[in-house]
């Protein structure tokens, strides 16, 4: 039983009170010491040894320790947060690429486990060096966060997003097969084509390429990655070619 330093000082002096009335009156000496080998048998301490310096030193001593225990809960939140910077960009609301690389690392051992494959989606933007080079780095940086906003808000709770690279972000749809995948890497596309994001008054657009590869049995994290950059760069490369055919 836990009880609070003034709990404990006001069990004691209701207790002192207690006794004397008892003495005074000629009432049974059970019931004036009944309270006392209640606080006694609570604070662990033998009752003839409640003297006044006593209870001082165990209240100090209570005091103390829940002072400890807030500090420990604070320093645990402290942890807490530290460890959510480290696995989060340094500029965008999603995880960096170590935290990233660990989801997906997590989705495959899912497969292993249960046979319930999920789907990596792999994210490159268009004309990102134009928008740089012709409005300035801070523009760059407004559709880095118009990108990284458009997956969160479009993706389950369940599903992971992460910067991959300057201009490459990652997405991990968990248990999705990859014809659905697909489905879903084509509207994330078009939501980040056809919505403007706002820089220095004007309204800029940007598009994206992507490829998906299924995280299934017998995939490893590296080779996931590697076809999953692989098909959004045929893809990046089949757009290209439309474009100038």
């Amino acid at each position: 039983m836990r009880i609070r330093p003034f709990d404990a000082l006001n069990k004691m002096k209701s207790t002192g009170e207690a006794s004397k009335a008892s003495a005074a009156s000629g009432t049974s000496s059970t019931a004036s010491m009944s309270a006392p080998r209640d606080a006694a048998q609570i604070m662990g301490v033998p009752e003839n040894e409640l003297t006044p310096n006593v209870q001082r030193a165990l209240l100090g001593l209570m005091g103390e320790v829940d002072q400890l225990r807030k500090d420990t809960e604070r320093l645990r939140s402290r942890v807490r947060e530290l460890e959510s910077l480290a696995d989060h960009d340094v500029l965008l609301p999603v995880l960096n690429r170590r935290a990233f690389v660990r989801e997906v690392s997590r989705a495959l051992a899912l497969a292993e486990r249960h046979e319930a494959p999920s789907a990596l989606v792999y994210f490159d933007l268009n004309g990102f060096k134009d928008i740089n080079d012709n409005y300035g780095h801070a523009a760059g940086d407004a559709a880095l966060h118009h990108v990284a906003a458009t997956l969160t808000a479009n993706l389950r709770e369940t599903d992971s997003v992460g910067r991959l690279g300057g201009d490459e972000f990652g997405v991990v749809l968990t248990l999705t097969t990859v014809s659905q995948a697909e489905y879903k890497a084509s509207d994330l596309a078009d939501a980040i084509e056809n919505t403007a994001f706002m820089h220095d008054g004007r309204e800029l657009h940007i598009n994206a390429a992507w490829g998906v590869h299924p995280l299934q049995p017998g995939v490893n994290v590296d080779a996931a990655m590697a076809q999953a950059d692989a098909a959004m760069y045929a893809r990046k490369q089949e757009l290209k070619t439309a474009v100038t055919g």
